[in-house]
């Protein structure tokens, strides 16, 4: 006898979810106890929640809500944007895309529930005391000049490219792609492409860049990645059409803009400019900074502003200091603490991607005091101060650093020619402050055990991730090291994401 084939029609469950929890979801249970994280839901109501992982042996289950039987008083009327609203996206029979998985509830009630997942963290995996978390009281600030709808900000956005050459994003958690009209985070300079009008056929990734958040007279730039695996006629095909029908239809809505086609995934070299120039020139606080299109920049528009006010206050420089600046990116804080330091002081900026530390070196190229290191953090800084910082193991095929390259260490002076990797501790005063804005993996033990042993007076952490920074500071704190204070930023409206600013003192 054949076997019945399983039920794989879509599962919908009635539940009541409870609290939040970082990534973007509330906890709800089952009638038979059963965890279950669901989306687009808040904390109370009474949602039928359609399950999209459901495995019989998994500790707990995910779903995304398809109707709500109970509303939150803080859930909107309307979600700001179609593609990604789960409950107009389920009655057409499809999945919400990513990224804004929090547009169905008010911003105040983003922000609200951002703070609670943060001091959750922070307590948890932190190991803060109830008391401690009151008196530092950490709450997550909306930016200045925030569009009532959380709309707008996003200078930098990628789509991925379908089959028929449309533009399209991914839903949570899977593979497939849904083509998009638009994406009404991204800054208007960049709405106003109109990519999907256009055929982009032959290409696997598209980037884009407003510079300035479109402002300042910048023009946008867009980096297209061709499908890996393509013929070279293909390639060629996807160039011509790139430098011919698709430039002049994005230079009507855009003149003066950059085109550059990259090398497709898993290869090497530099993006080849079709139009304009491979980078963009952006301004904030009274800096400039050079950064190469491809390369990596803070996503909000305003975030640049806001976080060099806020770093700038929290490491209280003096002259003659030195500050490192790790994982330092492009410069954004760079060329601020060299102001601080001034020019009888020292800034030692490390970043591990070979195309950022090239953008930081040339932006610092005024500045003599300011010396730049490619390579990773922890190798760094124990080959700098060998007597002080141990060594960090490594297992045999090496390390990864933000921007995907393997740890290699060269080094540049500001301000000079390129210059050998070998200067000493007896050269390099021990820093006084530190600054370090981790990817989201954080910091990690070697780092965190490398600046304990470098005893600064402050230490500024920048993180993206509120989970590994909870992790690092609890190995600060093992160190004996005190929080001076918490602040949490609302860098990314209408979704679940949250930049976290920590100085901390000993």
């Amino acid at each position: 006898m054949t076997s019945p084939a399983p039920d794989r029609s879509p599962k919908d469950l009635v539940l009541t979810p409870g609290p939040w929890a970082y990534g973007g979801h509330t906890v709800a249970r089952t009638d038979e106890g059963r965890v279950v994280f669901v989306r687009h839901a808040d904390s109370g109501e009474r949602v039928k929640a359609r399950l999209t992982d459901a495995d019989p042996g998994a500790k707990f289950w995910r779903a995304d809500t398809v109707e709500v039987l109970e509303a939150s008083p803080h859930r909107r009327d309307r979600h700001p944007w179609q593609a990604a609203d789960a409950l107009l996206t389920a009655a057409g029979g499809l999945p919400p895309v990513g990224g804004a998985e929090m547009g169905h509830l008010t911003l105040e009630r983003q922000r609200e529930v951002k703070t609670g997942v943060l001091r959750e963290l922070l307590g948890g995996i932190g190991r803060l005391a109830p008391a401690e978390l009151d008196a530092l009281d950490p709450a997550v600030e909306a930016l200045p000049g925030e569009d009532p709808r959380g709309l707008g900000w996003r200078t930098r956005a990628h789509f991925a490219v379908d089959a028929a050459g449309s533009i399209a994003m991914h839903p949570h958690r899977s593979e497939a792609l849904v083509p998009v009209a638009g994406f009404p985070l991204m800054v208007p300079a960049l709405e106003a492409l109109g990519l999907a009008e256009l055929d982009f056929t032959g290409a696997e990734r598209i980037d884009l860049v407003a510079p300035c958040g479109g402002a300042d007279g910048e023009a946008p730039a867009i980096v297209v990645t061709p499908a890996a695996g393509d013929s070279a006629a293909l390639r060629e095909a996807l160039r011509e059409r790139l430098a011919g029908e698709l430039l002049a239809r994005l230079e009507e809505a855009s003149p003066g803009l950059s085109v550059l086609l990259g090398p497709a995934e898993g290869e090497r070299g530099p993006a080849e400019v079709l139009a304009g120039t491979a980078t963009v020139r952006e301004r904030a606080g009274g800096f400039s900074w050079e950064v190469s299109a491809a390369g990596f920049w803070q996503i909000h528009r305003h975030a640049p502003a806001t976080l060099l006010e806020a770093v700038g206050e929290a490491a209280q420089l003096t002259g003659g200091q030195t500050a490192l600046d790790l994982y330092s990116g492009a410069g954004l804080f760079t060329a601020a603490l060299a102001e601080g330091v001034g020019a009888s002081g020292h800034v030692l900026a490390v970043e591990g991607s070979p195309l950022t530390s090239a953008d930081a070196a040339r932006n610092s190229a005024p500045q003599e005091q300011v010396e730049v290191v490619r390579g990773s953090v922890d190798e760094v800084l124990a080959e700098r101060w060998p007597g002080v910082v141990r060594a960090p193991r490594r297992r045999a095929h090496g390390s990864r650093q933000r921007g995907g390259g393997r740890a290699r260490r060269t080094a540049s002076r500001a301000g000079s020619r390129a210059a050998s990797s070998t200067r000493s501790a007896a050269e390099t005063a021990r820093p006084g402050v530190v600054v370090l804005d981790p990817p989201r993996a954080g910091a990690g033990k070697n780092v965190v055990d490398a600046l304990n042993a470098l005893g600064p007076s402050r230490i500024v952490y920048l993180s993206c991730d509120p989970a590994t920074l909870a992790r690092d500071l609890a190995r600060f704190r093992h160190h004996g090291w005190q929080f001076e204070s918490v602040r949490g930023f609302d860098l990314y409206p209408n979704t679940h994401h949250l930049e976290t600013l920590v100085v901390l003192t000993r």
